[in-house]
Parts: C-alpha cells; structure tokens; sequence
C-alpha cells in the first residue's frame, strides 16, 4: 500500500522537482538536504513510516511517500503522488539498492532473487514511471546506482556484481532511447560508502582498515561524495552529460597503485 504523509501547503511552480527512492538512506538523505538547500522542491519514497517521519521533521518541506521499491505499482504511485503534489516531474534520483558479499555456491536462489529485485527490477520501475513524466515537462535527468562491483573483479559479489551490470546496461540503453526527448540518464558507481547499510562491513576496527586499503586513495566514501555528484548531474551544469557511469570509489575499479615498500 501507498500513502503520503504530511506537507506543507506551498508549492512554487517555478522550482524543479525531484523524487528520490531510498530517501531515508544515507546517500538518499545527503541528496534530499543538497537539493532542498539549492531550491528544489523534494519528494521521496521509502518503506519505513518512522525514517520518512523523522526525515520530514529536518525538511519540513519534503513531500513524503510511503512506498516499496520492488512493488511496481507503488512506484508508479509515488510518482503520481509527486506530480499531483507539485505539478511537476524534473527528475528521478533512485537511492535504493543492497550489499551481498557470497560467492556464487553459496549464494541462495532466494539471496539471487532479493539482489536482483532490490538492484536491478526496482531500478527499472523507478525509470519506467518516471521518464514519460519527465519528457512531458520538456526533459529533465534520471541517476541511478551502480556499484564499483560492477566495473572491478571483487571476490564475492558475484550476485552484485551482475545486478549492477545491468543498471549499467539498463543506463546506456535508455540514455540512448530518451537523448531525443531531453532526458538524460546516468548512473554512479561507488566503492564502500560509510552508511547504515554498510555497518555489517565496517563493525570492527580491522573490518575497516581491510576496507581502506582496498581502495586505492586509503579511506572509505562518504554519502557526501555521492551524494554531491548527483546532485550535479540532476542540475543544469550537467545539462550535455548522458549515458554515463560516474566512478566515486577512491580509485578501486580502474587504478592499481604502486605497492607500499
């Protein structure tokens, strides 16, 4: 089921409008201050009533959406909801995503099956309702989340690794389908990021420095990181950038450091 929660009354029909899945998250969180500090007007959609509660008492202002990323149809309903709120739809920013660390023979169908639907079947709900809202408003930007594990060979991810290849893929081949329609689509691909979702990764002091050290610039993300280059691709600086996947991973797909001696 899909419900809104409160708002405020104002709307400005001169401001953009973004919706963001996943906004309770701690990359989506960073994006929705950003963007509500730069004169967007924010909507977001997350599963827990509690997390989108406390988020809208920091940004009274934010159109909240109780809503499943792997529900279709509760996709298309935040959606509607932004729209029928705000009048608008300037862009779609889709936060949701999960971390699995098996390798394929003890990865379950039932572990495969939730990667796939948290990583991939939700990114192309998300895109599918909003890139035809986002046409009729005269274009607008889509970002999506991929993943360093995507790009480098890292033991273990296999079921993250091809979830996230198809973001990539499911980016390239829409950036191309929508270029005509002034709807630009592109993704990031961070590395580890210090969120709630990653705590499993970073609960101990070793666990952490294991983790540093795999990257190549020594030190884990930050939602800030992320959170700033979406923020730009979504803007009107980035207005000539499609069919992209933005690295923000301290260097680890593509750099192999000189070894310590």
């Amino acid at each position: 089921m899909t419900t809104s929660l409160t708002d405020t009354d104002v709307t400005c029909l001169d401001q953009p409008v973004v919706l963001i899945a996943g906004v309770t998250g701690g990359i989506g969180s960073d994006v929705a201050r950003r963007l509500a500090h730069d004169g967007w007007q924010v909507a977001g959609y997350a599963r827990g009533t509690e997390k989108l509660a406390a988020l809208q008492i920091e940004l009274p202002a934010l159109h909240t959406v109780v809503a499943d990323a792997t529900q279709p149809a509760e996709v298309a309903a935040a959606v509607k909801s932004t729209i029928e709120r705000f009048g608008r739809l300037d862009a779609y920013i889709h936060a949701v995503g999960s971390i699995l660390m098996k390798p394929a023979h003890l990865t379950s169908i039932d572990d495969w099956q939730r990667v796939i639907d948290l990583n991939l079947n939700s990114a192309f709900y998300g895109l599918k309702a909003a890139v035809l809202p986002i046409q009729a408003q005269g274009g607008g930007s889509i970002v999506l989340i991929s993943s360093v594990a995507a790009q480098a060979g890292l033991p273990n991810h296999e079921a993250i690794a091809a979830a996230k290849g198809g973001v990539n893929g499911l980016v390239l081949a829409a950036a191309a389908s929508y270029a005509s329609k002034g709807v630009r689509v592109n993704a990031v691909a961070p590395g580890l990021v210090d969120t709630p979702m990653a705590a499993s990764l970073l609960g101990s002091e070793q666990a952490r420095q294991m983790s540093e050290k795999m990257h190549p610039l020594g030190k884990i993300g930050r939602a800030a990181n992320v959170g700033s280059l979406i923020a730009w691709l979504v803007s009107r600086d980035a207005d000539w950038v499609t069919g992209q996947i933005w690295s923000v991973d301290g260097g680890m797909a593509h750099l192999r450091p000189k070894p310590k001696v």
